[in-house]
């Protein structure tokens, strides 16, 4: 069993894990962090926890009793190791300061050292090493980089595991930041939610492995790509990809990011096709092949304070309109059982309530349905940054089962 420790939004990350493991395969433990039962867990897969790891021991107690339990437990484990020991501890959900953490791993080192085991503790700022610290030192990347994720919930229960990696977040700046054309005005989708929507479909990375390699593909279509965000963390996962973009721009942009992607990462998927279209029209060829659909649709213009009453209605509407233009058009072209996870704009006023499009409310109308979560509400799934006025409102769709109801 393996311990997810999660990103600044926590439900985000907690879908994702549903998603990609099931509903009765994932639980929470505590409010940032959870509990994943699969053999086949690979966190390098995910976008949304920022560390994980295997437990090693679940029991109870306050960090004193912890400690004791840590110290004794690896001081016998690693007696008379004959290699050197990189470590870091990092504690969840304990009323303790960093120092508390460091006299744990120091009265370890301690008895190392008596038995002639040398051990470098990386030092604590918090009671948790931050995401950076634990990347940098490469800690749970090889059995002598180890770092200790100790969380314990509200109830008391304690879990002790053996990280297995933290977030490489020097490959996301790279994916973010030096990719070779970005573009502001269209919107800066962080690779991490990309890489997240496109987990949330809930495809499995391999279609068919015994079939020749152009059919074992599963394929994305993102018919809004921009500079090729969600297409590049699409194809790092293993899948083949279409992208279409109402600007020849923006299909020059995304064609050059990702020659630039597959110099400098390992991509299995193929990109099928990359073209100038107008998503509310177009007619994707062959479209029954489209297993699913990601993007980051049409998000209005950008405000840097919540604008007025009148503004913002006339804003929502002319993105409602596209929105829902665009998903009676791909409906006929999909798969009863493609999913599509649309990122749609939602507003933040000064006291923090968000304005929604009106489609949310009548999906049915399109032909279309909410795909159920067992962990989150579907209302929590916004992506924000503080200060930020447009949110990005995270859809997981599927068809109906019945389009009688359509009104077109």
């Amino acid at each position: 069993m393996f311990i997810a420790i999660l990103g600044r939004q926590q439900a985000l990350g907690a879908t994702e894990l549903e998603r990609l493991y099931g509903g009765d395969r994932t639980r929470w433990f505590s409010d940032r962090a959870m509990l994943i039962e699969s053999d086949a867990f690979d966190f390098n897969r995910l976008g949304g926890s920022l560390k994980a790891g295997r437990i090693i021991l679940q029991t109870n107690g306050n960090w004193q009793m912890i400690s004791r339990t840590v110290v004794d437990r690896y001081a016998k484990q690693w007696y008379g190791i004959p290699h050197k020991i990189t470590l870091g501890i990092s504690a969840y959900g304990f009323r303790i300061s960093s120092r508390d953490v460091q006299k744990t791993g120091l009265l370890l080192k301690k008895q190392l050292q008596q038995c002639s085991v040398s051990l470098r503790l990386i030092p604590n700022t918090e009671p948790a090493l931050n995401t950076a610290a634990s990347h940098h030192n490469k800690l749970g990347l090889s059995p002598h980089k180890i770092e200790l994720l100790i969380v314990r919930n509200t109830s008391g229960r304690v879990i002790i595991a053996e990280s297995i990696g933290a977030q490489n977040i020097s490959a996301l700046a790279a994916r973010d930041q030096v990719r070779p054309r970005t573009d502001a005005f269209v919107g800066m989708l962080p690779p991490k939610l990309a890489r997240m929507m496109v987990n949330f479909t809930g495809l499995p990375e391999e279609f068919d492995s015994s079939a020749a390699e152009s059919t074992s593909r599963l394929c994305i279509l993102d018919p809004f790509c921009g500079t090729g965000t969600v297409l590049q963390e699409a194809l790092l996962n293993g899948y083949s990809v279409v992208g279409t973009d109402l600007s020849q721009k923006m299909i020059d942009y995304t064609t050059e990011n990702l020659a630039w992607l597959r110099q400098k990462f390992r991509t299995t998927g193929e990109v099928i096709a990359l073209q100038q279209a107008d998503a509310t029209t177009f007619q994707w060829k062959p479209p029954r092949a489209i297993n699913a659909v990601v993007c980051e649709t049409y998000l209005g213009q950008p405000f840097s304070a919540p604008p007025r009453l009148e503004k913002l209605h006339e804003v929502a509407g002319n993105c409602n309109h596209i929105i829902t233009t665009f998903l009676r058009n791909i409906h006929s072209q999909l798969g009863d059982a493609a999913p599509l996870v649309l990122a749609v704009p939602a507003w933040r006023d000064h006291s923090g309530h968000f304005t929604h499009l009106p489609l949310i409310k009548h999906l049915a109308d399109f032909g279309y349905q909410r795909i159920p979560l067992h962990h989150i509400h579907p209302e929590q799934l916004l992506y924000y940054r503080e200060n930020q006025v447009v949110a990005r409102e995270i859809l997981i769709l599927t068809k109906s089962p019945s389009t009688k109801s359509m009104r077109y």
